[in-house]
């Protein structure tokens, strides 16, 4: 089971945090990113990510070690961001992290979102009324 993945399916925050199960952990922290109904006052009708998955998964994995390194008490990250199409309301990205303690995981989370909108190659379309735009995950 990989731990960082890019998918065109569905995600479920369970199947995430399952990805993570070890009797050492705990705590598991996550950060679920959904489909928001509006972007700079216009309203979203759905978003279209694109990404090349073996090179943004690798870049996953990069957030990963990171955040291991420099976080010793994580245990383990997993990413899993979809691409295609979401409608409103749809979850995009899911990162989870264990623990075998809660004190580090909460920052340790922040860094993996702010990293992925840095580093990781995934664009999306957002698609409104009368128009759409492409923008890389880092603007939002």
């Amino acid at each position: 089971m990989k731990l960082c993945e890019i998918t065109t399916a569905e995600i479920s925050v369970d199947e995430v945090v399952s990805r993570l199960a070890d009797p050492a952990i705990g705590a598991v922290i996550t950060f679920v990113g959904v489909v928001r109904c509006e972007t700079d006052g216009r309203a979203v009708h759905h978003l279209e990510y694109e990404a090349y998955p073996e090179m943004a998964e690798g870049t996953l994995r990069q957030i990963g070690e990171q955040i291991c390194a420099r976080w010793p008490t994580i245990r383990q990250v997993a990413i899993v961001h979809r691409v295609g199409r979401l409608e409103v309301g749809e979850i995009s990205v899911v990162i989870a992290l264990s623990s075998a303690h809660r004190a580090e995981v909460f920052d340790a989370v922040r860094y993996a979102i702010d990293r992925l909108k840095e580093i990781v190659p995934i664009w999306k379309k957002e698609v409104w009324a009368g128009g759409a735009e492409w923008r890389s995950e880092a603007v939002g």
